[in-house]
């Protein structure tokens, strides 16, 4: 069911990846995934765009394949908080999101440097709470081993609670607005936290008042049904991975709002900005060679190798990726927990079987086969054709914007903000300039949920 919100403005993000293979990095205009210039430039330009975020994806260990660094991956992902902080320097309105696990973290320890970034920012923080279950990252960390599956949710809410309960601590008017004032803050202000749960045994006082803000808005990226009613009751925003079919966008997003009502929340309570990439072309007769240029980077011939490789289960490498599919079935074994999406636990010799028929038809290479099997992902046309579609997605409730990732790093934004950004204006579906300096006031938001009701009177939404 489709909801009509005729004068609703697209919102975006960007979305800085880090490690991933859909970045063409093998193109002369590829630049560094760690040097700061990379993150100025792209933040510089976003912010020039009026994106909303900012946003850095995490990786606690390398991605590996038969036993090794799979060294066909970007690997580029410094510390979000240290590296948002910097760029909270040179930005003044941006928001700044930071990727963090809750499965290897501490709230003591992690909620106090979120405020610290939120405080440093002036109120631009946002938290993309993320879950984890394996063991293969759990050994990075010296306690090991991993959560049951079953409780990385329940670790994952509690950690929120926690952590706004740190963020509350401070009553508003704690420090002294004057110089005339007798002390600097009233100790009465400040409230020591005990909190002893499942999970976690915290005492302590927090360090750090609020921003602006508030609090660093919550994302939140499950899409589980336990995800998403975690999202129902945590989050602020969701990063959904539906940012290519509408039918699915909006299906999802009605489900959001439904257990946003089951929650007890508006159901407009959330911001959904589903993952996604945009190719632009200047006008139609270049889209699909566009298309096509930036798919071949994203699936060079070791790639599709390697990918192609997940299926027969043993290491392809001396195959041409120009030539034809294995001739041999593929090998019934189990591949690293970190790369299986491709396989998607169905049959391989099926797989198989299907691709032979799919190559046979249309007289494709195995590199081709690794293209077309992989669903495309977000929007392909020129600025004008892309605008309509993005307008149409936020003004019929499928979603509220969309966090881009760029399939060039660092130039990938300036198309989007040269060419499709004056395309929104003009349409009345993008903002004109910033006119709210926190990042949830950018998105439209609430207050956070710990601090919803004052005198038991809803708070309505900033923006």
């Amino acid at each position: 069911m489709t909801i009509q919100r005729p004068n609703a403005h697209v919102h975006f993000g960007v979305f800085f990846q880090g490690v991933n293979h859909t970045t063409v990095w093998s193109d002369p205009q590829s630049g560094s995934q760690i040097d700061f210039e990379t993150f100025r430039h792209m933040v510089t330009v976003a912010e020039r765009g009026l994106f909303d975020a900012f946003f850095l994806g995490e990786g606690l260990r390398l991605r590996e394949q038969e036993g090794k660094i799979l060294d066909l991956d970007i690997a580029g992902r410094p510390d979000a908080i240290a590296q948002l902080s910097a760029l909270a320097g040179i930005t003044e309105h941006i928001g700044l999101v930071a990727t963090q696990n809750t499965t290897y973290n501490e709230p003591g320890d992690l909620a106090r440097r979120l405020a610290g970034l939120d405080i440093l920012s002036d109120g631009r923080a946002g938290w993309n709470a993320v879950t984890t279950d394996n063991a293969w990252t759990g050994e990075n960390f010296r306690r090991g081993g991993f959560l049951d599956h079953e409780l990385r949710y329940e670790r994952a809410d509690q950690f929120i609670r926690t952590a706004r309960t740190l963020w509350d601590a401070w009553a508003d008017d704690a420090i002294a607005t004057s110089a005339s004032s007798e002390f600097w803050a009233d100790n009465t202000a400040v409230q020591r936290v005990s909190k002893s749960t499942s999970q976690f045994d915290v005492e302590l006082d927090s360090t750090l008042p609020r921003s602006r803000q508030g609090h660093p808005v919550i994302f939140q990226a499950g899409d589980s049904p336990t995800g998403r009613d975690f999202a129902a009751a945590n989050a602020d925003v969701i990063f959904s991975r539906h940012g290519t079919n509408f039918d699915e966008a909006l299906t999802f997003a009605n489900d959001i709002r439904k257990r946003l009502r089951a929650a007890g929340r508006p159901e407009d309570d959330i911001k959904i900005l589903p993952g996604t990439q945009i190719v632009l072309a200047e006008n139609a007769a270049e889209v699909e060679e566009k298309e096509r240029w930036v798919r071949e980077g994203q699936f060079t011939g070791p790639t599709a190798l390697s990918l192609v490789g997940l299926v027969w289960g043993r290491d392809l490498s001396d195959l041409d990726p120009d030539g034809p599919l294995p001739a041999d079935d593929p090998v019934a074994r189990s591949i690293s927990g970190t790369r299986g999406a491709f396989r998607d636990g169905k049959d391989p010799v099926e797989i198989a079987r299907q691709w032979r028929a799919l190559a046979e038809a249309k007289n494709l290479s195995l590199r081709e086969v690794a293209i077309e099997t992989t669903a495309r992902s977000g929007f392909a046309g020129t600025p004008g054709q892309v605008a309509d579609e993005l307008t149409r997605w936020v003004r019929e409730g499928a979603t509220d914007g969309f966090n881009i990732s760029p399939y060039i790093v660092p130039g990938g934004l300036d198309e989007i903000v040269d060419w499709l950004v004056p395309e929104l204006q003009e349409r009345g579906a993008y903002r004109t300039e910033y006119t709210e300096t926190t990042l949830r006031g950018h998105l439209g938001l609430r207050e956070s949920l710990s601090r919803r009701r004052v005198d038991g009177t809803e708070i309505s939404a900033a923006g």
